[in-house]
């Protein structure tokens, strides 16, 4: 599996805690949304997609690459970290995917310590989040989709 990671991390890095476990012993590349969004990526059969979570879905500027500069007709998967998790962060970004023509393996998430508006006032939620089984399920979640190619 030829394989990228496209990430954006901004609040407390928890994104790129689970990002940096999985390149780390994959050996897969990262790189920030951004500069992702100005490579080419023709080379890639697979793209890992992950973000923290601002108002229910996945950061503005990771939702505009996908529904913009993702590569068609490959395979994504999705990584996140919230402050309190639905379940559903993953579904906007799913849909642009999928309109790409893209198949999704799977979606991983799990908390993140998070100080955004008004948890700012009581010093944030999900404290010490990403916990280290958090990022080794990360880690995990990875080798499964890895193990299915």
């Amino acid at each position: 599996m030829n394989t990228i990671i496209i990430y954006e991390s901004t609040h407390h890095g928890n994104t790129k805690k689970l990002v940096d476990a999985i390149a780390g012993k994959y050996g897969i590349p990262a790189v920030m949304v951004e500069k992702a969004a100005e490579m080419d990526l023709s080379g890639y059969d697979t793209i890992g997609i992950a973000s923290g979570v601002a108002f229910g879905k996945f950061y503005e500027a990771t939702e505009k690459f996908a529904e913009e500069k993702l590569p068609e007709c490959r395979d994504v998967f999705f990584l996140y970290t919230c402050g309190n998790d639905s379940g559903r962060y993953a579904n906007s970004i799913s849909a642009k995917a999928q309109a790409r023509n893209c198949r999704v393996l799977g979606t991983y998430g799990c908390r993140g310590f998070d100080t955004f508006g008004p948890f700012k006032l009581v010093g944030g939620i999900a404290k010490g989040h990403p916990t280290k089984s958090e990022i080794d399920g990360a880690v995990d979640f990875y080798g499964r989709l890895a193990d299915r190619k």
